[in-house]
């Protein structure tokens, strides 16, 4: 029986990685401290729970995001990644709903602010699966 192949990523994918790790990790402080108000506004007024609950959440889980992206060992890495990725996912909801709400929050104070917003969220999904050797050209260690 053979062992799986370690996965791979370059130095580039490994400096984005803790980049990506260190940006959830301060986002999910954030949630917990000096932004909550501002995460509050994100939260769509469908969701049966309370939005504070929800942000509070929400903040542990990217904390205990960024964490396992920065700190767990290499043979984790896609397997975070791709949580991270569907945690991107996940929230985009919350992002839709403070354009169509117009909500103001983080200074995003104009529609297009907004709708700009809307469109970095593919980009974190991307970020998470490059910078972990799901999407696109892993190399060496």
């Amino acid at each position: 029986m053979s062992t799986p192949a370690r996965p791979t990523t370059t130095p580039v994918q490994n400096a984005a990685r803790i980049v990506l790790g260190s940006v959830l990790i301060l986002a999910g402080a954030g949630h917990l401290t000096f932004a909550r108000r501002d995460f509050q506004a994100q939260v769509p007024d469908t969701l049966p729970f309370d939005q504070d609950h929800v942000v509070l959440a929400s903040g542990v889980a990217e904390i205990a995001l960024g964490a396992s992206l920065i700190g767990l060992p290499a043979r984790h890495r896609q397997t975070v990644g791709g949580i991270a990725a569907s945690f991107f996912v996940a929230v985009f909801p919350g992002n839709v709903s403070q354009y169509l709400n117009r909500e103001d929050a983080f200074g995003l104070d104009t529609d297009t602010r907004r709708l700009v917003r809307l469109g970095g969220q593919p980009l974190l999904v991307a970020w998470a699966l490059w910078s972990t050797g799901l999407l696109g050209g892993a190399g060496k260690d």
